[in-house]
């Protein structure tokens, strides 16, 4: 199996749009899309929370 390129997946994702998209609307989208990419690297890692740690670290949010 061959691995997609990020220029076939931002390709495909700007082919996916409907044809009035903005610029705004593919660059959201493309952010979107790389925010994902970043977090599966991070899982991949190991660079991850438990349930519990992530918990804790939201409530702090609100101090």
């Amino acid at each position: 199996m061959t691995a997609t390129t990020v220029k076939q997946k931002v390709l495909k994702a700007v082919e996916e749009m409907s044809p009035d998209a903005t610029f705004s609307d593919i660059m959201e989208r493309l952010y979107f899309l790389y925010k994902i990419e970043q977090g599966l690297e991070q899982v991949e890692i190991g660079d991850t929370l438990s349930h519990e740690e992530a918990k804790k670290r939201i409530k702090t949010w609100h101090t």
